[in-house]
């Protein structure tokens, strides 16, 4: 008999664009189209949008473009090879880049960016780096809710 025991290790998945984890993984059940991972909701979009585009749809679906808490937080993603914009804007009144909730971002989350131009916006390919790129382009998006736990 095989002992099925639910480590954090890594997920058996083949690598594909369909890397979604089963629904209702983990602790959280998320809306219709996203994915659950370790008690996030993600909205990976399969179209493109500008920055501000995908931030509006982000917010409209009550959730915030993508803010990374550490590198391996997409691992359920890590075989995708697109870039996907996330929520981190640079914030003239303070100098500094800002995730869409006022905090600081900590660099070494990105291995490949050292000084990105605070005229343009962050996209990031999951588990390997981020680029900068004008904020007109259009690109694939990831939209994050936190889900709280209702223990």
């Amino acid at each position: 008999l095989m002992a099925h025991t639910k480590t954090d290790t890594e997920p058996i998945s083949s690598p594909g664009p369909n890397m979604e984890p089963q629904e209702g993984s983990d602790c959280c059940s998320c809306p219709e189209k996203w994915v659950g991972y370790r008690c996030n909701c993600y909205f990976i979009s399969s179209e493109v949008k500008t920055w501000n585009e995908s931030r509006s749809f982000c917010v409209s679906q009550n959730s915030s473009l993508l803010q990374l808490q550490n590198r391996d937080e997409l691992g359920f993603m890590q075989f995708s090879k697109r870039f996907y914009w996330i929520g981190l804007s640079y914030n003239e009144e303070r100098g500094a880049w800002l995730w869409e909730d006022g905090s600081a971002p900590s660099w070494d989350l990105f291995l490949s960016l050292e000084t990105p131009d605070p005229k343009k916006c962050i996209v990031y390919k999951p588990m390997n780096g981020v680029v900068d790129e004008s904020c007109e382009k259009e690109n694939y998006y990831i939209c994050k809710k936190t889900v709280v736990d209702s223990m």
